[in-house]
């Protein structure tokens, strides 16, 4: 399977290191033009950098995707400079630094910062797509969920379910309505994988025998890599993925 992008427009949230850089990278090394985003700018240059090493185009724009204005003004520019955006990929989100701690003592704050930055912000950027997307009468949406979004999370917070799951069902209502321009909206749901700070963070805290059964739990014996997901992505916004919309890919080893 040949899957290449060449002259489509790729824009990628929460591009900085981890899932994002790995699904940039992947599209620039396959001839499209990636706008990417993040709050983390030294860590997003590096993306650009290694997207340019590997022959790609890659734009940097810091971006916090709480802010509506801000998602729209990424996308005008990229459409002013592009004149089109083929490719949406929504991989913002996290804990935010957050742990798992009892329902009682979870504050207004520590919920709308998890929702904001997983859902609200996937909302956000479909909005501003959707015009040119039904212009063209193509477009390919990719939302970046978790195993959290289908059953119980391992992180233990409330809040980052509840926006996973969210974002799947988002995911499905968008698919409906925006089929009949040939818009597809698609989601991945990661299993473990050590793609950033926080997730290191949470499997160095189990401990050599918890991580060890963390592992056993997987049918393919092994933690996932931020290239794994970065391959279903791909998929889903190939020509392969003409006919699929409103699904959710578990890829998570075999659970």
């Amino acid at each position: 399977m040949n899957i290449q992008f060449d002259g489509k427009v790729a824009i990628v949230t929460g591009a900085a290191h981890g899932f994002g850089r790995a699904i940039s990278l992947a599209f620039a090394a396959r001839g499209a033009s990636v706008w990417a985003c993040d709050v983390i700018e030294g860590e997003l240059a590096e993306t650009r950098q290694l997207c340019r090493e590997a022959g790609g185009k890659c734009e940097i724009e810091v971006v916090n995707v709480r802010d509506r204005a801000a998602v729209f003004a990424l996308v005008e520019r990229a459409l002013a400079t592009e004149g089109a955006a083929h490719i949406l990929v929504n991989n913002a989100g996290g804990v935010q630094g957050q742990v798992g701690k009892p329902l009682e003592e979870v504050t207004e704050e520590d919920w709308d910062s998890i929702v904001e930055v997983n859902t609200r912000a996937a909302f956000f950027f479909s909005q501003a797509v959707a015009p040119v997307m039904k212009a063209q009468e193509y477009g390919r949406i990719v939302n970046i969920s978790s195993g959290a979004g289908l059953g119980p999370s391992l992180t233990g917070i409330q809040a980052y379910a509840a926006a996973k799951a969210g974002q799947i069902n988002l995911t499905r209502q968008l698919a409906q309505e925006l089929g009949k321009w040939k818009i597809t909206v698609n989601n991945i749901a990661p299993g473990f994988v050590l793609s950033n700070p926080t997730s290191i963070r949470q499997f160095e805290s189990y401990g050599h025998e918890g991580q060890k059964a963390l592992i056993e739990r997987f049918a393919l014996k092994r933690l996932g890599t931020a290239e794994d997901i970065a391959h279903g992505v791909l998929f889903f916004a190939s020509d392969y993925a003409n006919w699929i919309t409103g699904q959710v890919l578990s890829i998570d080893g075999g659970r």
